[in-house]
């Protein structure tokens, strides 16, 4: 037993010994909370940690399960002995049990020998002659613990270097003679160890340079050790063995003497190189050991190089392959194991390179098979040369090296120039990319040292720019040509930067890049590296600037670089992609730039003008893409730029030049489709075409176009339709100039197409031969045919044209079946049309023979079924191209026979089914298809009445996709409406034009002059369309709706149509004898409102949308005849059941403005008529918002007309619905119901119903209550009533009326507001009574009709809450329910709280303990509200207070919640009174009422004057203090708040008094800081905590440093132990007479039932404690609380209560007051155990 500072006796050797066997607790937190502890005491008494860890680890690993955790304490503790503490016996007895403990075992490497070697290492640093005798112990060669204490040693060697290197020797004797019998499996360790001596030696070494340790025994057993290791060990086949000893070995060739050393060679650098077969982390630690013995072999500073260069050539040879590792990582995380490996390589190499410079160059350029023998000296005689590697891996690695050597040796490499730049050179066609990768990089390497001169530096230079041409993937690469991560985007990038450097940065290379690079431009497989090569050219020009024009002299004077045309031919067929890889076309147009002065002197002004536009368009590729067109803007450009070059040049012969160049460019792309097309358009060999086109036009020679024409069409792979667009266009443009020689070469290809005797032969066998073959000539044919009539003078092509379709010559190319031979032909018809309207254009007219047929080929052609649905992509191609074609053939002459009309409308309006995707084809074809109807319209009829019928029959045919429910068909529908009607109108004012010119125009003259003559002496009338025929009313009803589209796009566009129609309808001439009485100004004045409508629409200003609809319908309604107006409302139907909601909503809208502003001129039958409409509309209306519209729209036809009608047969349905139907189940909800609520919304419709309202809120179900019976249950009252539907009928009526909000009805609910929410308020409390019961039926019907009550007086909040806790059972919830509607409707209507406060109070005292529950709780919240009833709140407090008897709970509790809830201003006068009541309840037995009751003092306590609570002050304390300590959390929570809340109290008089109460609280408030439960701890710690508020009391100085601290208001339990601590220090120090009270309250919590308050506790007691200086307060409770805690950590079941113990314990035996421990020591407590032993 030992003693604290005072002498108290305190079982110190037995609290360690509890923290010691607390390390093997079953809880973690245990664990880490005795170890944390032990960590703090061990350095106080290490002997005594140490005599209990030595204690408890008698029975080892069996007896105790954290021996790891026993043998760290005892490292710690061995640690912190100071030399004088340190006892060799007891040291070698720990030293004992650690080994005892390793040798119980024959695993290896567990935690807890770990663990136990630490100990043994720490014991190493105070005795390490101790330690290792204990070891040598067991080193004995059949020992199974002997690798053990062996790695124990490596351990002691890499921790104290310089205490074990002098024991090395000693070391060294014991193990050598026991290697020889080493097991494979333990070989490792101990060549491992080998390795932490070494280097323990060698670090020994440098810090004692002058005493060497290493005599002859040492040197002796190391070279024995190095000779086993070398001969046995690293030939082991265990690989680990063999990796180990090399690594072991590699740290000992720098130990071992030079002549041991050159000896070993021979064996270890073939072991060494054989680990290189392995992974990288083991070449990793090859090379590493590698380089140690090169070094020591290599760079001694006693003697020669121990290895030739003809034995390091294995060597090389064996590390080159190793260079790749670093390029074969995949992963992140082996990357660095790569780099690493790669830098121990390249220092290996520098090593050798700077003792056999020469030699190991000749070695890297022969193992890369660069030489020929001749270069080898005879001196060097190199096995290797005549087994020469070929081995990639070896030329890659001898790349590197080089790349890496080549600046760092330059010096002596200096004269081997001319060797490295020829062996560079063979190896430039190697098809490696790894091994091209490394030659790129070396090649710059060698440019930036001057390597390159004349034609050899542009061979290189041609090798980077063969690399910079390489796609991502290369076709030509063999699959087994990879190295490691390589691929052809990492060689192009290595080139490309590499070429960029050496014209940027390296000035000498200037000689050999220009005009070299100019040559590099021309191949063709070089075209993917254009863009590097222009750039370089441009930055050459840019950089001399100065004297450009001599450099351009340079490219003239040598032979071998292109002429100016060939490089224009080329640089425009490559301009042909805007968005190239790398800005093609910025650094092509660059170059251009620069080398304008080659070409002739006129083209350089127009250059600098016109280049920096076309830079201008690319600059920006991501803005390009967003334009779909911008290939053909951009090929436009090209074609347009060369055509203006070429008229500024005006060399005929320099033309003709430029034309063979082109043609040579098409030869490069004969296999590159892409490419060979601009000699007939521009991607490329497209590009060229046209450019050969453009060329052609600009030349006279007709020999020369006819034979470059027939190359043309010999080179073109017409197969391609890409090349076959490219040959007609080019065609085309030779048209314009040359149109007799083209159209002979087409009738030539045509006439000889399927002729030769093969062709014949293989179509007799091979239908897909002839119909490939033939599909193609045919497409390439027409196309040609096609822009030839395109690009031709207009004034020559008619009688070509005529030709062409008149001899069925064009019939011949209609046979095609593949979809883009299809498309080829119909784009020439099309053409062909086109051809015809620009000679109209140019004054040239002439009618189009055999028109129809070509609608027919094409339509067919169009491939169009019946389905309309899921085409293909090529098939909606064709069909758009097929649509704008029938559109052109239309709009030519002759006019179209109605047949042929007939056939085309019927197989195109389909189109508009068509889905919205693909949005970039299908968009384009409707266009297309309403283009097509608008020419239709326009070129049908002979007069306006025809016109007139044909819009309407279009119309009709139209109104299926105007009315979809999908959007984008309402939009294509209306979108086509409008166009038809505007062209339409446009026919009215000025007649029509097939050009589609508006007004008076040349062709409309021309047209006027071919009609039928009796036409131009009728009248008007006779010509135009009547008005009637027009159909206003029947159009007005199917667009009207879609002016309040979902679509804002479909509403502007059915505006417009609508605005189209009357303007049209104004225009036109009245029937003779027309009698309508709409005043025509109006009409105008209307009109131009609607037009204003539509500005609006257009400008998307931010506008109410109900307002414009509201617009349009007044105008609309204004425009209506009295005929169309009738037409209008009866067809009304289809329009309000229209699929779109807002649309729906819409047409009611118009109904109801129609049938309101022109009532007048509607008659019965009109109204009869319209009546059944709407309610016809009204059945088949599923959506209820709908109806209720519709129904409105009926009110206000009764309103506004004869309302018998009307009413007469909505109300006999009704009745004959409630008995004949089950109107709840009625799809869509009763109809009638509904009309129930639109009457209601009128006071003269609504009037029949207010009588019945009234007497139905008398009529209200009463309950009985059964008071007789202690269930209370209840039932209703039986019913005056004929039979149940007629009672349900009136439920549904009921609510219909609140809900209808009529004004009648209304306004007397409103005078008996008080009397209905009374009685529904009793009501709800029976209710619920029965609905606990299980009749759910009237609970719900109140409800429905609570609900329609709070609807209909427009209080929402009410509505609210009864729709969020309305069919709640539970006791709480109604009651709650109840006072929040109360709360509701005092804040919405404090007029009425007295009257229904009247009748509550009185039904206080009802039989029926529910209505009674209801009662109070509705008081409750009303009294809040009574302030400014004084009389009436007298009546209620002396109600309630005498209720607190009630035999409810809930009535006692709710009473007393009122109470405490008076308004403020009155309280005080009752606070005495309902304190009293406070304090009797908070002994009820109840405990909802006592939560109650401490919830009510608490709010209280925040008001009550000093004289209402001092009587009571005490009382009321020591309750509270009752109630702190319940289970229940909320109760537990408003005591100690309420405790809290009495500190304003405890002043004057009753201050002594209070704070004792304080002094007997303050502890349990601190433990609760803790609490498991939040509230508990916000009710202690927060701003007005309990704490907080009653610290002041206290009067001691710096409280309040402590309670505002961040460990107080922290949650973390760190944070509170600090807070503890703080707090434990303050008490001590500031108010240590209490300590005594404090300690007694926290002793007695040790038996709390929370076990994280019985761990505060404790922790609070020991802190207390250790703070203390008052000798009889450790007196009375340190050994006490000492003992508890030892004996509470072998008897406690929490493993947080053992976890505090743990931490307790620490803290009492780290402080002040516990000195004496610290010699204490375990001799009697084992002295007891003996004497205990002896007895037994």
């Amino acid at each position: 037993m030992a003693s604290s500072g005072t002498g108290i006796p305190i079982p110190a050797p037995e609290a360690v010994q509890v923290l010691v066997t607390s390390l093997a607790d079953e809880s973690p937190i245990v664990r880490q909370s005795s170890m944390a502890s032990l960590k703090d005491i061990t350095a106080l008494n290490p002997l005594l940690v140490l005599e209990c860890c030595s204690a408890v680890s008698r029975g080892g690993r069996r007896r105790f399960g954290n021996m790891a955790g026993i043998f760290q304490v005892m490292a710690l503790g061995v640690r912190a002995l100071d030399k004088q503490d340190v006892d060799a016996a007891f040291m070698a007895k720990l030293a004992k049990i650690a080994t005892a403990e390793m040798i119980s075992s024959k695993e290896l490497n567990a935690d807890w020998q770990r663990a136990a070697a630490s100990l043994l290492v720490s014991i190493g640093s105070h005795l390490p002659d101790l330690m290792m005798e204990e070891i040598f112990l067991h080193l004995s060669g059949c020992s199974s613990t002997l690798p053990a204490m062996i790695q124990i040693l490596a351990d002691f060697a890499s921790a104290n270097a310089l205490l074990f290197t002098p024991r090395l020797k000693c070391v060294l004797s014991r193990v050598l003679p026991i290697l020889g019998s080493v097991r494979d499996a333990h070989r490792p360790i101990f060549a491992n160890a080998f390795r932490c001596w070494s280097h323990a030696a060698w670090q020994y070494g440098i810090d004692f340079p002058s005493h060497s340790l290493l005599d002859a025994d040492v040197m002796s057993f190391l070279n024995s050790a190095f000779d086993l290791l070398l001969r046995v060990w690293a030939t082991s086949r265990d690989l680990k063995v063999r990796t180990s000893s090399i690594e072991a070995l590699g740290q000992m060739v720098g130990l071992v003497s030079r002549t041991q050393l050159k000896a070993a060679l021979p064996r270890l650098v073939p072991a060494i190189l054989e680990l290189y077969k392995k992974d990288q982390d083991i070449a990793l630690l090859a090379t590493c050991s590698l380089f140690n013995v090169l070094e020591a072999s290599l760079l001694s500073e006693t003697g020669p190089p121990l290895l030739d260069f003809e034995d390091l050539t294995v060597i090389l040879s064996t590390l080159l392959p190793v260079v790749c590792f670093n390029n074969d990582i995949k992963e992140k995380s082996d990357f660095s194991v790569g780099l690493k490996t790669y830098n121990e390589v390249q220092r290996c190499f520098l090593t050798v390179g700077s003792v056999y410079p020469d030699d190991l160059f000749t070695f890297l350029l022969n193992v890369s098979g660069f030489l020929a023998k001749s270069f080898i000296e005879d001196s060097i005689v190199i096995e290797l040369v005549k087994s020469r590697l070929k081995e990639e891996s070896l030329t890659f690695g001898a790349l590197c090296v080089l790349k890496h050597l080549l600046p760092r040796s330059s010096e002596a490499w200096h004269s081997k120039r001319a060797f490295l730049v020829e062996a560079v050179k063979s190896l430039l066609d190697e098809q490696n990319l790894g091994v091209r990768i490394a030659l790129s990089e070396l090649i710059v390497v060698m440019a930036s040292h001057c390597y390159f001169v004349g034609s050899s530096g542009e061979l290189f230079v041609e090798y980077l720019v063969r690399n910079c041409a390489l796609p991502d993937q290369d076709r030509h690469e063999p699959e087994n040509s990879k190295i490691g991560a390589f691929c052809p985007i990492k060689l192009r990038a290595v080139c490309e930067k590499g070429l960029l450097l050496l014209t940027i940065t390296l000035p000498e290379m200037e000689h050999i890049l220009w005009p070299f690079l100019l040559k590099m431009i021309m191949p063709c497989a070089y075209t993917g590296s254009a863009a590097t090569v222009c750039r370089c050219i441009a930055e050459l020009l840019r950089h001399r600037s100065s004297s450009i024009n001599n450099m351009l002299g340079e490219c003239k004077a040598r032979t071998d670089i292109p002429r100016p045309e060939e490089l224009l031919a080329r640089l425009l067929v490559l301009l042909h992609d805007p968005l190239a890889r790398e800005q093609l076309a910025t650094q092509i147009l660059s170059v251009l730039c620069y080398l304008a002065p080659l070409y002739p002197k006129n083209i350089y002004l127009f250059w600098q003008d016109e280049i920096p536009k076309m830079k201008a368009y690319v600059s920006d590729t991501e803005d390009l893409k967003l334009d779909p067109s911008y290939q053909d803007t951009w090929d436009d450009m090209i074609i347009s730029f060369l055509a203006e070059s070429l008229d500024v040049i005006q060399d005929i012969e320099w033309v003709i030049s430029l034309g063979n160049a082109f043609t040579n460019q098409y030869e490069l792309y004969t296999h590159d489709d892409e490419h060979s097309a601009l000699l007939h358009r521009l991607p490329s060999g497209y590009d060229t075409l046209r450019c050969l086109g453009m060329l052609l036009q600009k030349v006279d020679d007709r020999a020369y176009v006819q034979d470059k024409i027939d190359w043309m069409y010999k080179q073109a792979n017409i197969t391609n339709p890409t090349n076959r667009l490219g040959l007609a266009k080019a065609m085309g443009l030779v048209a314009a100039s040359h149109l007799d020689t083209v159209l002979e070469k087409l009738k030539d290809i045509l006439d000889n197409v399927g002729q030769s005797i093969l062709q014949r032969l293989l179509s007799l066998f091979s239908d897909s031969y002839k119909t490939e073959d033939s599909d193609d000539i045919h497409a390439a044919l027409a196309l040609m045919y096609g822009y030839a009539a395109r690009y031709a003078p207009s004034t020559v092509i008619e009688a070509r044209i005529d030709a062409l379709v008149g001899t069925n010559m064009l019939s011949r190319l209609l046979h095609v079946r593949t979809p883009t031979a299809k498309q080829a032909v119909i784009t020439a018809i099309d053409l062909l049309g086109r051809a015809v309207i620009n000679a109209a254009e140019s004054g040239a007219s002439f009618p189009l023979q055999k028109r129809d047929e070509l609608l027919d080929y094409i339509l067919t052609l169009m491939g169009r079924d019946d389905s309309f649905a899921d085409s293909s992509l090529e098939l909606l191609h064709t069909q758009a191209l097929a649509l704008s074609a029938c559109t052109t053939l239309v709009s030519v002459e002759p006019k179209l026979t109605i047949e042929t009309r007939n056939h085309v409308m019927k197989a195109t309006l389909g189109f508009f089914a068509l889905p919205n995707e693909p949005a970039e084809v299908v968009d384009p074809l409707i266009d297309n298809l309403i283009t097509l109807l608008c020419a239709i319209l326009l070129t049908s009829g002979e007069d306006g009445r025809s016109r007139a019928e044909q819009l309407l029959h279009i119309l009709r045919h139209m109104d299926q996709f105007v009315s979809s429910s999908v959007e984008h068909l309402r939009r294509r529908g209306c979108l086509a409406v409008h166009e038809m009607l505007l062209k339409f109108r446009m026919i009215c004012a000025s007649g029509y034009c097939s050009l589609g010119c508006v007004g008076i125009c040349l062709h409309r003259k021309q047209m006027d002059r071919t009609l039928p003559s009796n036409f131009s002496n009728l009248p008007s009338a006779f010509v135009l369309p009547s008005r009637a025929a027009l159909c206003l009313g029947e159009r007005v009803i199917i667009y009207l709706p879609r002016c309040a589209d979902t679509s804002s796009e479909v509403r502007k566009v059915s505006a417009q149509i609508i605005d189209q129609l009357f303007s049209i309808s104004l225009s036109l001439p009245r029937p003779i004898g027309s009698t309508s009485g709409t005043d025509i100004e109006l009409s105008y004045i209307a009109l131009s409102s609607l037009e204003d409508v539509i500005a609006i629409l257009r400008s998307d200003a931010s506008i109410d949308l109900s307002e414009v609809f509201n617009r349009i319908v007044s105008s609309v309604c204004v425009l209506l005849t009295k005929d169309e107006l009738v037409a209008t409302l009866i067809g009304c139907t289809a329009a309000i059941c229209d699929k779109i909601k807002q649309s729906a909503e819409g047409a009611i809208q118009a109904v109801i403005k129609f049938v309101t502003m022109r009532s007048s001129e509607l008659s019965e039958n009109d109204i009869s008529r319209t009546t059944q409409s709407l309610l016809f509309a009204v059945v088949h209306i599923t959506e209820k918002h709908l109806r209720l519209e519709t129904l409105g729209a009926i009110s206000s036809l009764a309103e506004s007309t004869s309302s018998k009608v009307v009413f007469k047969e909505v109300l006999v349905t009704a009745g004959r619905d409630i008995v004949t139907k089950d109107i709840s189940r009625l799809r869509g909800g009763w109809p009638m119901q509904d009309a129930f609520y639109a009457f209601s919304q009128h006071s003269v419709l609504s009037y029949q119903f207010l009588e019945h309202l009234i007497s139905f809120l008398h009529e209200t179900p009463v309950v009985k209550g059964d008071v007789e019976k202690a269930d209370n249950s209840c039932h209703f009252v039986d019913r005056h009533v004929e039979d149940d539907d007629v009672f349900q009928a009136a439920v549904i009526a009921l609510t219909a009326f609140f809900r209808g909000g009529g004004k009648v009805g209304k306004k007397a609910v409103e005078q008996s507001y008080a009397s209905v929410v009374a009685a529904l308020t009793l009501q709800f409390g029976s209710c619920h009574g029965l609905a606990s019961s299980g009749q759910h039926e009237p609970l719900r019907a109140l409800l429905t009709a609570f609900q329609a009550f709070c609807e209909c007086v427009g209080d929402l909040e009410m509505g609210k809450i009864l729709a969020r806790d309305g069919e709640q059972n539970q006791n709480e919830k109604w009651i709650s329910l109840i006072g929040d509607l109360a709360g509701s409707m005092s804040m919405k209507r404090p007029k009425e709280i007295q009257n229904i406060c009247v009748i509550l109070t009185d039904s206080l005292s009802q039989n029926q303990r529910a209505q009674r529950e209801a009662a109070a709780a509705a008081l409750s919240e009303f009294v809040r509200y009574s302030g400014g009833f004084n009389s009436l709140l007298e009546q209620m407090v002396e109600a309630l207070c005498r209720h607190v008897s009630d035999e409810s709970p809930t009535v006692r509790r709710l009473c007393l919640r009122g109470l405490v809830q008076i308004p403020s201003i009155h309280i005080s006068q009752y606070t005495a009174q309902i304190l009293g009541v406070i304090v009797a309840l908070l002994d009820d037995l109840d405990e909802s009422v006592q939560l109650t009751s401490v919830s009510c003092l608490l709010m209280i306590l925040e008001s009550a004057p000093c004289d209402a609570v001092e009587p009571i002050l005490l009382n009321l304390s020591v309750r509270l203090r009752n109630l702190q300590v319940s289970m229940n959390v909320n109760m537990r929570a408003n005591a100690f708040a309420a405790f809290g809340a009495m500190s304003n109290f405890g002043v004057g008089a009753l201050r002594e008094i209070f704070l004792e109460q304080i002094h007997a609280t303050l502890p349990r408030l601190v433990l609760h800081l803790n609490d498991d439960d939040l509230i508990v701890r916000q009710a202690c710690r927060d701003a007005q905590g309990t704490l907080r508020r009653i610290a002041p009391l206290m009067e001691a100085e710096g409280s309040d440093g402590v309670f505002n601290s961040v460990s107080f208001t922290s949650d973390h339990q760190r944070d509170y132990e600090n807070f503890i601590r703080d707090l434990a220090r303050y008490l001590a120090r500031h108010i240590p007479t209490r300590v005594d009270t404090y300690m007694a309250s926290i002793i007695q919590a040790f038996d709390a039932p929370w076990p994280i308050i019985q761990a505060n506790a404790i922790y609070f007691a020991s802190s207390m404690l250790s703070f203390s200086d008052d000798q009889r307060i450790l007196a009375l409770y340190y050994s006490q609380v000492f003992g508890m805690l030892v004996a509470k950590m072998n008897r406690s079941t929490d493993a947080v209560v053992r976890a505090m113990n743990c931490l307790a314990l620490g803290v009492l035996l780290k402080s002040t007051n516990s000195l004496f421990w610290r010699t204490a020591r375990l001799d009697r407590l084992d002295s007891t155990r003996r004497d205990t032993e002896v007895k037994k």
